[in-house]
């Protein structure tokens, strides 16, 4: 468990985490029944101004048009669908943000390998000179390989803002709070709905939860495949073992125990967010890394 959390991403990862869950709790929105509170509802007749003036810079440049969208996008196609549309339209925005990290953090898995073998190799070795030989080697790694290692902090950066945004409209877009999906409200939780046997809900969460996985183990297993094909003729080499997979089962376990008492609107976002980003991750594994030489 120790070394788990010495690994950065993990340490980066639980930041996220923590840090939506204290800007969740510090922003009241609901009352202690978990209904949502009037005046905090998002109408689409609320302008950015009315935002920007009484809540502050973040809800008026991110919160409003995220739940402007959902809004307007309602009546036309339906709460679910509208959360889907502005949901794909979001990653799309933010694509050309994140390539860059995005195929650092894919290349990263890939070159895993071999950056274990350099750490092994200066794990006794604790004297300044030899950790700055191991620096080197490292960043020699990340350069052969056109990796830029503090990408994935970038990432994280932006998508930040992003999920609280999410979080924080989907509850107060007035079309989420009393439209209806497939006959229930999107506001209620997963775990309500199992209460109250309204299982739509509780597929939406299991289907989430699928897809979450999927996304987060796609990267290692397209790594484990590129290592196969750059071991191919040394049979002698043994396959090493997958330091992250403690990882995912881990973020996996949190988003889970998160996002069951949380609107199953959220659950919906992440689900879509998730097959986004596996559609992500092979087109970039395609584009950007496949037509390299191993």
């Amino acid at each position: 468990m120790k070394r788990l959390f010495k690994n950065k991403k993990i340490r980066y990862l639980l930041m996220v985490v923590i840090l939506i869950v204290l800007v969740a709790g510090c922003t009241k929105i609901t009352d202690d029944k978990g209904v949502i509170l009037e005046e905090k509802i998002i109408f689409l007749s609320t302008t950015f101004g009315e935002m920007m003036k009484n809540e502050g810079w973040f809800n008026g440049l991110l919160v409003w048009p995220v739940a402007f969208l959902i809004n307007y996008l309602t009546p036309l196609l339906g709460v679910g669908a509208a959360i889907v549309a502005v949901t794909v339209g979001v990653n799309v925005l933010t694509f050309g943000l994140t390539v860059q990290s995005t195929i650092s953090s894919q290349k990263m898995q890939i070159v895993q390998p071999e950056l274990t073998k350099i750490q092994e190799k200066y794990r006794d070795k604790k004297d300044q000179p030899s950790q700055m030989k191991m620096a080197n080697e490292m960043n020699a790694l990340y350069a052969k390989h056109g990796i830029k290692p503090f990408g994935a902090i970038l990432n994280l950066f932006i998508q930040i803002p992003i999920m609280i945004a999410m979080y924080q409209a989907v509850q107060r877009a007035e079309a989420v709070v009393h439209a209806k999906f497939m006959g229930v409200e999107l506001v209620n939780s997963p775990a309500w709905g199992f209460k109250n046997q309204t299982y739509i809900l509780v597929i939406i969460f299991v289907l989430m939860i699928v897809t979450q996985f999927l996304s987060m183990k796609l990267p290692q297993m397209l790594a484990k495949k590129r290592q196969e094909k750059i071991r191919k003729g040394r049979p002698d080499e043994k396959p090493p073992a997958n330091p992250q997979a403690a990882m995912t089962y881990g973020m996996l376990a949190m988003i889970g125990f998160l996002a069951v008492n949380w609107p199953t609107a959220m659950s919906l976002y992440w689900m879509i967010t998730s097959i986004v980003n596996i559609a992500k991750t092979y087109f970039i594994q395609w584009r950007y890394i496949d037509h390299e030489k191993v």
